[in-house]
């Protein structure tokens, strides 16, 4: 087995050690996206308060970070050091990069729009990686930059095998 393959493995033993209830992927998958589109609501109350100085919106944004806030606790459970904020700010950018992904398809085709859906689903899997613990920040942290791209790869492989939305058992 290829080391990928070998950190995939233990990463998948690692998961399958979580106490019945403890992880949900099927739950925190659909939850994550749905925090992606709070994170976004935020951002979009935010400029529209701006561009029309209409502060009413500025309401909105609170009524849906307080939310967004809630729901983001139930996949980021005692967050170490700053996986708070990194978790937030990996699902903002995850959606982002979609989003552009998703422009380029439109414009441009498959061949431009694929590097933003894997940059976008690469941080996905990084938040999940955190989140289920199988990686630290430290890890990340210590990692050089060209090492990145490598783990990211790898955090995206696992989460293509363990995660399916489909499920409902």
């Amino acid at each position: 087995m290829t080391m990928e393959g070998d950190a995939v493995k233990e990463w998948m033993e690692k998961i399958a050690k979580l106490k019945k209830g403890e992880a949900d992927l099927s739950r925190d998958e659909d939850l994550s996206i749905a925090l992606m589109n709070l994170i976004s609501l935020e951002e979009h109350f935010y400029f529209t308060a701006m561009k029309t100085g209409n502060q009413r919106y500025l309401e909105s944004l609170q009524s849906v970070r307080e939310m967004r806030k809630k729901l983001l606790a139930k996949i980021v459970v005692s967050p170490v050091g700053e996986e708070w904020c990194i978790s937030k700010h990996l699902l903002a950018a995850s959606m982002r990069l979609y989003e552009v992904g998703c422009k380029e398809l439109s414009t441009k085709g498959e061949k431009e729009a694929l590097p933003y859906f894997r940059a976008g689903f690469d941080l996905w899997a990084l938040f999940f990686a955190i989140n289920l613990k199988l990686v630290g920040v430290k890890e990340i942290e210590k990692g050089a930059l060209a090492e990145e791209s490598r783990k990211m790869g790898k955090f995206s492989a696992l989460m293509k095998k363990i995660i399916n939305c489909c499920k409902e058992w």
